[in-house]
């Protein structure tokens, strides 16, 4: 599904309710004995209201590289669950990891470079997800360790190539030599209690 921004949906919706009639709802209840016409809020008003609450959410929504903090999280523990053979563990923040990636195209799918032109971080996160993280996946899902680390350092290789696109070459990638998850067991051994 392409991108659409929230501006241009709620336009849509508020040009549509407009053009049908209906009414969109108002913060106060409409006042005994008018109804209709002369009690519709104006649609200026409506728009602007609507346009208003737009930037409010704008400005609250974490911004790309907050959402990229959380895949750090998540990638930098995948690591250590992998080299425990912790697999399921390996796969719930290999998920992990895609949803946050995602978040983060969502949040900025595009990026214009010094020469104007645009990154469509779309289109790199689709052809990192379906290589380099599915091969990352099937070496988890075969409990293959040394398939894992190759492709755990294949996937820092495909997101450092991103990070080059988007002219941000000083986002270099390495293979972690702590866990960002100092509270996290990587064995996957269930301790007794």
């Amino acid at each position: 599904m392409r991108w659409l921004r929230w501006d241009v949906i709620v336009a849509g919706a508020i040009a549509l309710a407009v053009s049908t009639g209906v009414a969109a709802p108002s913060d106060a209840a409409e006042p005994a004995g008018q109804s209709g016409a002369a009690g519709a809020a104006d649609p200026v008003a409506e728009i602007a209201k609507f346009k208003d609450e737009i930037e409010r959410l704008k400005a609250i929504v974490p911004d790309q590289a907050h959402v990229m903090k959380d895949v750090a999280y998540h990638f930098a523990n995948l690591w250590f669950a992998g080299r425990a053979r912790n697999w399921p563990l390996a796969r719930f923040y290999l998920d992990e990891t895609r949803s946050h990636l995602k978040w983060a195209v969502r949040i900025r799918p595009t990026r214009r470079t010094a020469a104007g032109g645009e990154v469509d971080l779309r289109a790199i996160l689709d052809g990192v997800d379906r290589t380099l993280l599915l091969s990352l996946q099937a070496a988890i899902e075969g409990q293959d360790q040394s398939a894992f680390s190759k492709g755990y350092r294949g996937s820092l290789a495909g997101c450092y190539a991103c990070h080059q696109a988007s002219e941000k070459p000083y986002l270099r990638l390495r293979v972690p030599d702590a866990p960002e998850g100092r509270m996290i067991e990587f064995s996957p051994r269930v301790s007794g209690r």
